[in-house]
């Protein structure tokens, strides 16, 4: 048999397979393509593949046999029983060393188990999580591979070129252990649900609260992409919105106002929440999807439920454009924050009774920095994020940064103006307000959940801590209390004040 020449493999010749395929051989690596359907190998190479090296196989063990050692094998194939099966017919022809990597849209788990499994075997696992779209497979992707550390000194230099570059930097590092990669990546896309959501919202308060034509709001949205707020969603918005349908009339108006979604939101919410860790804005961008989704409900809900009366805004309507502006630059930095924070307590060594933890060893300036180019939530922004993290790696909040400290402290005024005249108005906001109370509840030094452990002490024994400074021989320090409220209760508490 000839010597293999083939740098790496990839099985999944859909679109995004084939455009990442002809992205590695742009930049000089030779790739073997393989398809369950064999015709779709034939036709990838005498028509999109035509002139290239991209050599094909007909077998799994025909695209093992074409890999130089150690193999690299990418999957692009439809998440979960699908990978497992490649996996199966590929491990006969796998030798100790060689490496399988998962690019599909992998619920993180998955990823976990797959590292497990095959490291006990010999082989080598990494669960990549790919942002872009078809666009972004073809000419640069933000990468995000996370699995075996051993796997990543293989296949760095690929993953590398093949991603999109900003500054001459890769939009590609390694994530860290077992799942984190398709992790990060749902992370990533949570903060995409509550981008959106974002957006979405300060058109509407363009569109019904001031009264401004898609035309108009396009051009702010176009003169925002030039400012704090220069990212790929804005760009895109400020097109969606001057496309006009055949008669003139802005195609967005015509559109069905139900959003669908495929789930990976809400996967991070529920990740979030079995974190014990207050991701409010992607959980509100989720719900807000769930309450579109109700149509019929709201046709009639309108015809029944009143509002405000609508009234013409008197204010400066260039001012209120700013607030609006700094809003939403506030408002992203907490949703950033929060997915940030998220990550870090998943990561975490120590568990606690809600989850058990990772013990990923995260990078974070490395996370924030392949998310600059490439994905649907690159933006000049994440530059920023990128340098609070490389000058403090073990930073604890962003808004503990210098820069973001200043940035929501400057935002905040006009924060609060924009959400309460959109209150008055009746414009629902649910991902401008959920950042401002977790901001006001997290600048908070007291909040009121003295009373909430006083209740649950009342009505269910389950205690509570005395506040340092206010020990006294009946509320000692550093106890689970139990106090018997009423005079008819016992002295017996139902569990520890955690739980």
């Amino acid at each position: 048999m000839s010597t293999p020449t083939g740098d790496i493999g990839l099985i999944g010749l859909a679109v995004m397979g084939q455009n990442l395929i002809l992205n590695m051989n742009d930049k000089g690596f030779t790739v073997v393509a393989y398809n369950r359907t064999t015709s779709k190998v034939d036709d990838f190479l005498a028509n999109e593949a035509k002139g290239t090296n991209v050599q094909g196989a007909h077998s799994i063990q025909e695209l093992c046999a074409k890999l130089k050692r150690p193999r690299k094998i990418i999957l692009l194939v439809k998440a979960g029983p699908a990978v497992d099966s490649f996996i199966q017919q590929l491990e006969p022809y796998l030798e100790k060393g060689d490496i399988v990597i998962d690019g599909g849209n992998s619920h993180y788990p998955d990823s976990i188990r797959r590292t497990q499994e095959l490291e006990a075997k010999g082989l080598l696992f990494v669960g990549s999580g790919v942002s872009g779209g078809e666009e972004g497979a073809r000419h640069g992707p933000s990468l995000m591979p996370g699995g075996s550390p051993a796997a990543w000194p293989a296949i760095k230099e690929i993953f590398q070129k093949t991603a999109a570059q900003v500054n001459g930097e890769p939009c590609c590092d390694w994530v860290g252990e077992t799942g984190s990669g398709h992790y990060v990546k749902m992370v990533h896309n949570g903060i995409e649900y509550g981008d959106m959501q974002l957006i979405a919202e300060a058109y509407d308060i363009l569109k019904r609260g001031l009264g401004i034509s898609e035309s108009e709001i396009a051009d702010i949205f176009t003169t925002w992409n030039k400012g704090v707020l220069d990212s790929f969603l804005i760009e895109i918005t400020a097109d969606i919105l001057k496309f006009n349908d055949d008669d003139g009339v802005p195609l967005v108006t015509k559109i069905l106002d139900k959003a669908g979604q495929k789930g990976t939101g809400k996967w991070t919410a529920i990740a979030a929440l079995d974190a014990g860790t207050a991701v409010t804005l992607i959980g509100e961008a989720v719900f807000a999807r769930c309450l579109s989704a109700i149509k019929d409900e709201r046709v009639r809900a309108s015809k029944v439920i009143n509002g405000p009366q609508k009234e013409a805004f008197h204010g400066d309507k260039k001012q209120f454009i700013d607030d609006l502006e700094q809003a939403l630059y506030a408002s992203k930095i907490i949703s950033y924050t929060q997915g940030f924070m998220l990550m870090r307590e998943t990561a975490k060594e120590v568990g606690n009774l809600l989850v058990t933890k990772m013990n990923w060893n995260l990078n974070y300036a490395g996370i924030a920095s392949m998310w600059r180019g490439g994905c649907i939530i690159k933006s000049v922004f994440l530059g920023d994020i990128t340098a609070a993290y490389q000058k403090n790696k073990d930073l604890e909040s962003l808004l503990f940064d210098d820069f973001f400290n200043k940035a929501v402290h400057t935002a905040q005024p006009g924060w609060r103006r924009m959400i309460a005249q959109a209150v008055l108005w009746g414009i629902p906001t649910p991902a401008f307000s959920t950042a401002l109370a977790f901001f006001d509840g997290y600048r908070s030094e007291i909040v009121p959940a003295n009373l909430l452990q006083a209740q649950r002490d009342y009505f269910g024994a389950h205690t509570f801590r005395v506040q340092p400074g206010m020990e006294n021989p009946r509320l000692p320090k550093d106890k689970d209390i139990h106090i018997n409220w009423t005079g008819r209760g016992g002295n017996v508490s139902a569990s520890s004040y955690s739980a």
